[in-house]
């Protein structure tokens, strides 16, 4: 009786502390280390993109960053999904409308093409970027709020998924997001389309 009541008060906890969560995503180069009772997380220059995720509850959290960019202090103050870059490198993203693989691969028109490539210049300089546009540009050693909803998915950099699935009935919230190299090298193929044939 006492083990049953024991397990009944942390599925009671665990629910309580689901309702003040903060889910934060590490983005790093190599590997990360993340000490939750420190409040220290460590970033070093490595092969490979890394992400590693914890979760924290209510109240005002601050870390501190060592990382290859130099040192920082972050702070999490409200609930919901955050990117915490400890890269050397800037990450830009978005909210993605994820469609069946076979509809994403569908023609765009070239007016649609040149509204896309001047999208991602925008995002590239960092303008009308926020929670509220969905858009967003991580500098190294910054922690952003994405969304409030931690069942939002977050697509890092380097990785190539091209749809997702509903949940109950409703599309996913999905943010990608690139290194800016990568998003250089979308924009230089995207600005080769636009160029007519020669004659």
């Amino acid at each position: 009786m006492k083990k049953l009541f024991a397990l009944l008060t942390v599925i009671s906890l665990l629910a309580s502390c689901n309702d003040s969560a903060k889910k934060v995503i590490v983005m790093s180069k190599g590997e990360a280390d993340i000490n939750t009772d420190t409040k220290i997380i460590t970033g070093k220059e490595g092969a490979g993109r890394n992400e590693k995720m914890f979760v924290l509850g209510g109240g005002e959290h601050t870390f501190k960053l060592n990382t290859p960019a130099g040192e920082a202090t972050v702070q999490i103050k409200e609930n919901g999904v955050y990117i915490v870059n400890v890269m050397n490198d800037t990450i830009i993203g978005s909210f993605q409308k994820y469609a069946d693989p076979a509809k994403a691969n569908t023609s765009i028109s070239q007016e649609n093409l040149k509204h896309r490539i001047d999208s991602l210049h925008q995002l590239m300089e960092g303008k009308n970027v926020s929670e509220a546009n969905k858009n967003f540009f991580i500098l190294p050693k910054y922690a952003t709020r994405i969304t409030g909803n931690l069942d939002a998915q977050i697509v890092g950099p380097y990785h190539q998924m091209t749809s997702a699935e509903k949940v109950n009935g409703k599309d996913p919230e999905v943010y990608r997001f690139y290194s800016i190299k990568e998003i250089r090298d979308m924009v230089a193929k995207m600005e080769a389309l636009t160029v007519g044939k020669k004659i």
